[in-house]
């Protein structure tokens, strides 16, 4: 998909027409912008789930007077229409000079290829909203349990396609994680302990550093 650019760039253009996914019991989103009346400084939006959640106040912390940052963290899969609304909203709320993209672990038993369907089209429609920001896209982390792990990495698997074919750069977050000890590092299945969120944070302000030549 192709945006027309003499046409308002619409998310309902974008949204998959439907998904067989069922929704989560408790469905939720967070969302901060920090130094929002300041624009003296590039901003970058962090988008992802609650591993997203928990990093980005380090990754804030190490931006400090480099980058503004927001972020918007939610457990909707990127299958679900609504993702695109609320998705819609954030991306016209700041004029951002770069965006971290991350949806997976949520969609650990979305169906796959309506899960890559629904993926590249909220790369396209990211791109053909924010034309001028630069895009990365962050793979899903490993998992305390093996089986969900090897979920993720095909998850992931789809996202470095994706990426190529795109030519948008990937934030390697599972490598990282990946051969740390579970038992030191991870505080349940999915989360992480403060060193592990540390690392993360670390990664993804260098990369949005390197990516806006601070």
């Amino acid at each position: 998909m192709t945006a027309d650019k003499t046409k308002r760039v619409r998310w309902q253009d974008y949204a998959p027409p439907f998904s067989t996914r069922q929704k989560e019991w408790t469905e939720w989103s967070i969302t901060y912008s920090y130094s929002a009346t300041e624009t003296d400084k590039p901003r970058v939006l962090l988008i992802g789930d609650s591993i997203c959640n928990r990093y980005q106040g380090a990754v804030r912390d190490k931006l400090a007077g480099q980058v503004n940052v927001s972020f918007w963290a939610s457990s909707k899969c990127v299958t679900d229409p609504a993702y695109f609304r609320e998705l819609d909203f954030m991306l016209g709320a700041y004029p951002y000079d770069a965006v971290t993209f991350n949806n997976g672990l949520h969609s650990l038993t979305t169906d796959r290829a309506e899960w890559e369907a629904a993926y590249l089209s909220a790369v396209l429609f990211i791109r053909d909203k924010l034309p001028g920001a630069n895009l990365s896209l962050v793979l899903s982390t490993p998992l305390k349990d093996a089986a969900l792990t090897a979920v993720s990495a095909a998850l992931n698997d789809s996202v470095k396609k994706i990426g190529t074919e795109q030519g948008l750069p990937l934030l390697d977050l599972f490598t990282a994680m990946d051969g740390l000890d579970r038992d030191a590092y991870w505080s349940d299945t999915y989360h992480f302990r403060a060193p592990a969120v540390e690392i993360q944070a670390e990664i993804i302000a260098e990369h949005v550093r390197k990516e806006l030549g601070l």
